[in-house]
């Protein structure tokens, strides 16, 4: 639509009105891209956060793992000789034998002979590990740590219920027991 103002000049008033309207539908449509915009970004905010903890905590289950297989390895290599050293085990009760009855004898070389035989045997597996589980005449029996054989009258009232004699030594593996000491206990 034309109009002439007072200077006789016509104006176009049609693109005015088109002009005004325009940005309130531009508005309108940028309103909805933004909002458009901000649930995406809102929806990969969270995928995003999601990924993350699906991430630490897979993260913390390999670590777990890489604690628990490092143990496990640990264990295996002080407990891998084991039943070698468990087979040896008679062979330190032969030894222990022997000794006490070349002690009863008059000949001393063939006693420091045997002897010093058998403190290279014991270094060499106290070195790989074994130790031997002491235990003495009047201790307290502890069925936990302890294999009891048989029962006999105790010696004396103060002997009731502990150790009178010690059969078999036990030994240890580290921390584990790998023969539990055979004992006589007072009754």
């Amino acid at each position: 639509m034309d109009i002439k103002d007072n200077s006789g000049i016509e104006k176009d008033t049609s693109t005015h009105t088109a002009d005004k309207s325009q940005p309130s539908d531009e508005k309108a449509s940028k309103s909805k891209n933004k909002s458009k915009t901000d649930a995406k970004i809102k929806s990969l905010e969270e995928a995003v956060q999601q990924e993350k903890d699906k991430f630490l905590r897979l993260f913390a289950e390999f670590e777990n793992y890489k604690k628990r297989t490092s143990k496990e390895r640990i264990e295996l290599f002080k407990t891998a000789g084991q039943d070698v050293l468990v087979s040896l085990l008679p062979v330190l009760d032969d030894f222990d034998r022997a000794l006490g009855q070349l002690a009863k004898l008059e000949d001393q070389s063939m006693y420091s002979g045997i002897s010093l035989i058998n403190n290279k045997l014991r270094d060499t597996l106290v070195s790989k590990g074994l130790e031997p589980f002491e235990v003495n005449i009047g201790d307290s029996f502890n069925a936990d740590f302890h294999e009891a054989v048989t029962q006999i009258p105790a010696p004396s009232e103060e002997m009731k219920g502990k150790i009178v004699d010690v059969l078999e030594k036990g030994y240890k593996l580290g921390e584990k027991i790998i023969r539990y000491p055979k004992v006589i206990i007072g009754q």
